[in-house]
C-alpha cells in the first residue's frame, strides 16, 4: 500500500486531503511543517510527499529540496495557492517536483495526479530491476562459448535486432521493458508461420497512424503497445485454431476465437503500464456499426486506438491469410477494407490509412515546413518543432511535444506573466 506524506501548516486543508483520499488504497501520514515533515521521512519509507508552499519557519520549496536529496526516490507534489511564477520556478528547480497543484484543487484532477505519479515510481523501480537483471544476463552471456548452435545464435541476434527497433519506435520505455513486451508477442507468432512479424508489423503502422491523427503521446504509446500485444489473447487457442482463416471457422470455432479480446485484457491488467493498452485490446474487434465484439460498442463509443488497431490488423491479416482462405495483395486488402468503410471500420480512419500508406509508397510527398508564432496565439492541435526556451535559459517544452487544449491554455497564460514574450516554433503540414 503506497504511503503518502501531506505536509500543510493548515489543519483544514490536511483534513480536506485525508477525505479526499479515504477512499483510495494509500496509507496517509501528516505534518504541519517542514520540519516535522523531514522527521517523518526519517522514520517511514514515503512514497510520495504533497506540500504545501507557503509555510512558516521553512518553504514548500526548501522541504522539497531536502525531500529531493535525502530521499530522491520518492515523488514530489507542491500545492500552492499563489500564483507566483517565481516561487514555483523555484521549487521546480530546487526540488525537481513532479508537479505542481493550486488551491483550490479539483478533486478528480488531484486523484489522477496522484496515482500517476505513483505509477511512474512503479515505473521507475521496474526499470532499474530490468536494468540490472539485464547487466546480470548480459555477464552470463558473455561466459557462453562459440560451441552454441546456429540456430540459437540466429534467435538471440533476432531479438537483439527487434529490441533495437523497438526503442527507436517509443523512446519513452527502456529496452527492457520493450524487450519483454516483444517476447510476450512472440509467444502466438511461434506457433504460426502466418502470424510472424505480425504484432511488430500492425505496431509501427498503429503508432504512424495515431501520430497522423494528432494522438498524443501517451494514446500512441498505449497504441503502440496494444499492437504488440493484441493477440496475446490467443495463448490458449490450439494450433489449428490459430491456423485456420476467420472466414471458414463454424460457429462453435467463432464463438470460441471471440474470447481472445477480453482474455487478451485479462492477462494485461495486472501490470499498471499496460491498463491503457489492455483497454484497446479489448475493444479492438468491435465494429462501427455496432455489430463486433465482445461489448457491440459503435461510433465513437469505440475508443480512437482500437478503431486504429482493429482497421491496420485486419489490413496486415488479409495480406497474410488469417481472415479469407487466401493470401491477398495490398490493392485487393484496400478494396475489403473501403467495402467495409462505415460497416467495420470508421470512415476517417480508412480515409487516413490509405493516404498515409500511399505516402509511405512515395505516392505523395507531404512536406512539413516550420512556422514560428507568439504564445498568445498557440491553438491547440499544433506540435513544437524546436524546444520551448524560457528568457533565463530553463527548458519549459522539448520539442516533438503535441499541443493540447489544456497544454494551450497554460502557454497562454504562463507567457502573460512575463515581461518578454515567448515565441514557438511549431510544424505545419502543406
Amino acid at each position: 500500500m503506497p504511503l503518502i506524506l501531506l505536509v500543510d501548516d493548515e489543519p483544514n486543508i490536511l483534513s480536506a486531503l485525508c477525505r479526499l483520499f479515504r477512499n483510495e488504497h494509500f496509507k496517509i501520514l501528516v505534518a504541519q511543517s517542514g520540519a516535522a515533515g523531514l522527521e517523518i521521512m526519517a522514520q517511514h519509507p514515503v512514497d510520495l510527499v504533497i506540500s504545501d508552499m507557503r509555510m512558516p519557519g521553512m518553504s514548500g520549496a526548501k522541504f522539497l529540496e531536502e525531500v529531493r536529496l535525502g530521499w530522491p526516490g520518492t515523488m514530489r507534489l507542491l500545492l500552492t495557492g499563489h500564483a507566483d511564477i517565481a516561487s514555483i520556478l523555484d521549487a521546480i528547480n530546487r526540488g525537481e517536483i513532479y508537479r505542481y497543484i493550486t488551491k483550490p484543487w479539483d478533486d478528480n484532477d488531484i486523484l489522477l495526479t496522484v496515482r500517476h505519479a505513483l505509477e511512474r515510481k512503479l515505473l521507475q523501480q521496474d526499470r532499474t530491476r530490468l536494468e540490472a537483471l539485464t547487466l546480470s544476463q548480459n555477464a552470463e552471456l558473455v561466459t557462453l562459448n562459440d560451441s552454441l548452435e546456429s540456430k540459437v545464435r540466429e534467435r538471440t541476434a533476432e531479438l537483439e535486432q527487434a529490441r533495437d527497433g523497438l526503442v527507436e519506435l517509443n523512446s519513452q520505455l527502456k529496452t527492457n521493458f520493450l524487450l519483454s513486451i516483444k517476447v510476450f508477442s512472440n509467444l502466438i507468432e511461434m506457433r504460426g508461420g502466418n502470424l510472424a512479424g505480425h504484432s511488430l508489423r500492425v505496431a509501427d503502422l498503429a503508432r504512424k497512424l495515431a501520430v497522423q491523427m494528432g494522438c498524443d503521446e501517451t494514446t500512441t504509446k498505449d497504441i503502440f503497445l496494444a499492437a504488440m500485444m493484441h493477440d496475446i489473447g490467443k495463448i490458449g487457442l490450439t494450433d489449428d485454431m490459430l491456423k485456420l482463416p476467420r472466414a471458414v471457422m463454424s460457429r462453435e470455432q467463432s464463438s470460441e476465437y471471440r474470447k481472445y479480446p477480453v482474455q487478451g485484457e485479462q492477462l494485461l491488467m495486472p501490470l499498471a503500464e499496460l491498463r491503457g493498452a489492455a483497454k484497446l485490446v479489448r475493444a479492438h474487434q468491435e465494429c462501427f456499426d455496432g455489430s463486433g465484439y465482445p461489448d457491440q460498442l459503435s461510433g465513437q463509443d469505440i475508443p480512437l486506438g482500437a478503431r486504429i488497431l482493429g482497421l491496420v490488423s485486419d489490413y496486415d491479416n488479409l495480406q497474410t491469410g488469417q481472415i479469407l482462405p487466401r493470401k491477398i495483395w495490398p490493392d485487393e486488402a484496400r478494396k475489403i477494407l473501403l467495402q467495409d468503410r462505415g460497416k467495420q471500420y470508421d470512415p476517417q480512419l480508412v480515409t487516413a490509412l490509405f493516404r498515409m500508406l500511399d505516402g509511405l509508397a512515395g505516392n505523395t510527398t507531404p512536406e512539413r515546413k516550420t512556422f514560428q508564432i507568439p504564445a498568445a496565439t498557440v491553438q491547440p492541435g499544433v506540435t513544437l518543432a524546436l524546444d520551448l526556451v524560457l528568457p533565463n535559459g530553463s527548458l519549459l517544452l522539448a520539442a516533438g511535444h503535441f499541443i493540447d487544449r489544456s497544454m494551450c491554455r497554460q502557454i497562454i497564460a504562463f507567457d502573460k506573466t512575463l515581461a518578454q514574450p515567448l515565441l514557438l516554433s511549431i510544424y505545419v503540414d502543406i
